[in-house]
C-alpha cells in the first residue's frame, strides 16, 4: 500500500491553507516554510487541487489560494484524488491482472482493503482536521516560528 509524498503533502498544504483561511489568500511561500515543502513542488500541487476544483488562486500583490469550497465538504480521500493519489492495496493497482495477467489469490482481500481506506479518508474533512485540538497546537507552533524566522 502506497501513499505517496504526494498525497500526504497535498493534505499538508490543504490544511495549512484551512487553517489559515481567514488571513485571506496564503501565498506558496508562507506555506513552504511553515510545512518545509520545496515551493516548486508545492506550486505543481496546488495547480492539480485547483484544477480538481479544491482552490482558487488569487493574483498579485497579497495573492495566494484559498479555499474553493467550504472546510466541511472537502475530504482528505477528495483531495488525494485531485492530486492524482489514490490509496491501492493491489499489487495490480486494481487491474486484476497481478499474477501473470491473471487475478491472484489475494486480489479481493487488498482490494477490499483499499475501499476500507478509502471510505475512512472520505469521512475525514478539512472541517474535522481543523477543529482537532493536536492540529491546532502544531499550527501556532509553525505560526510562532516563522514570526520568530522572519524577525531574525
Amino acid at each position: 500500500m502506497r501513499l505517496t509524498t504526494k498525497g500526504r503533502y497535498a493534505v499538508t498544504a490543504m490544511l495549512d491553507i484551512a487553517l489559515h483561511r481567514n488571513r485571506g489568500p496564503i501565498s506558496v511561500m508562507d506555506i513552504a516554510e511553515r510545512q518545509g515543502i520545496s515551493a516548486a513542488y508545492l506550486e505543481q500541487l496546488l495547480a492539480k487541487l485547483k484544477k480538481g476544483g479544491l482552490l482558487v488562486s488569487v493574483r498579485g500583490p497579497g495573492g495566494g489560494y484559498q479555499l474553493d469550497r467550504a472546510l466541511a465538504e472537502i475530504t482528505v480521500s477528495s483531495i488525494i484524488t485531485a492530486v492524482g493519489d489514490g490509496v491501492d492495496a493491489t499489487r495490480c493497482h486494481g487491474t486484476g491482472d497481478c499474477q501473470d495477467g491473471d487475478r491472484c489469490l489475494t486480489h479481493e482481500l487488498w482490494s477490499d482493503l483499499s475501499g476500507e481506506i478509502d471510505g475512512f479518508l472520505s469521512g475525514i474533512s478539512l472541517a474535522d482536521l481543523v477543529g482537532r485540538k493536536e492540529v491546532q497546537h502544531v499550527a501556532s507552533r509553525q505560526d510562532q516560528r516563522l514570526i520568530h524566522a522572519r524577525h531574525l
